[in-house]
């Protein structure tokens, strides 16, 4: 996946989830935050960060935060909609007969329902951009609707589907993830009991780029 037009900045401030302030060339601007979720050990003052310019001239904030650069480790691409597009372009490769995103399965929209020779498939994606010493952790605040998404995968291998969690590593060297204990136990415990009933887990690496984002088949684990 590829953005438009970007540009550098330091971070100044985020007053509230869905904006922050940059330093952009020394001018402090207003920028949207493409990431609803706390980022607070990579949104720190003075850090760089990557900016795509918004296309539509009439939005209130010119650019949008797409990426963060952390030091000891590189740029992590903190778009909350850049994992749903990998794991796309992933599943295309496949060759599945049949891909739907946003699928509605129990009282849940799943991300992809796919079908290949007459098996059904559900798949649901999270983006992970938590490191502590080389390990990816999810998630990194509180998510009952994380847990409620695999209680529905969990009920979905039950009854014949092939279901998988497939956890996008939005940033570099980074080859797996662990479930983050310390913020959410509960999704710790949904996770093996996951597991535990044959729910597939499976990392997508990725190369982060300022303009791009791409699959590190080198760092793929897991498989539908």
């Amino acid at each position: 996946m590829k953005y438009g037009k970007i540009k550098w900045g330091r971070f100044v401030a985020r007053p509230n989830r869905f904006i922050a302030q940059v330093d952009i060339d020394g001018v402090v601007e207003t920028v949207h935050v493409k990431n609803t979720g706390r980022c607070k050990e990579l949104l720190l003052p003075g850090v760089e960060v990557v900016l795509e310019e918004a296309t539509n001239p009439d939005r209130k904030t010119k650019y949008d935060l797409i990426a963060v650069e952390k030091a000891g480790l590189g740029l992590i691409n903190i778009d909350s909609q850049a994992p749903n597009k990998i794991a796309a372009e992933w599943l295309a490769a496949k060759k599945f007969d049949y891909v739907k995103p946003e699928y509605t399965y129990g009282t849940s929209r799943i991300d992809f329902y796919m079908e290949r020779q007459g098996t059904k498939f559900l798949l649901e994606v999270k983006g992970c951009t938590l490191e502590r010493d080389g390990i990816g952790f999810f998630p990194d605040a509180p998510t009952q609707r994380g847990i409620k998404h695999i209680r529905e995968l969990i009920k979905a291998q039950q009854e014949g589907y092939i279901a998988g969690i497939a956890f996008v590593i939005q940033m570099p060297k980074v080859k797996e993830v662990r479930p983050n204990i310390e913020t959410h136990p509960a999704f710790g415990e949904a996770w093996e009991q996951a597991k535990a009933a044959g729910v597939r887990i499976i990392f997508l690496g990725c190369h982060v780029e300022p303009q791009s984002m791409t699959l590190d088949y080198d760092r793929l684990q897991g498989e539908l």
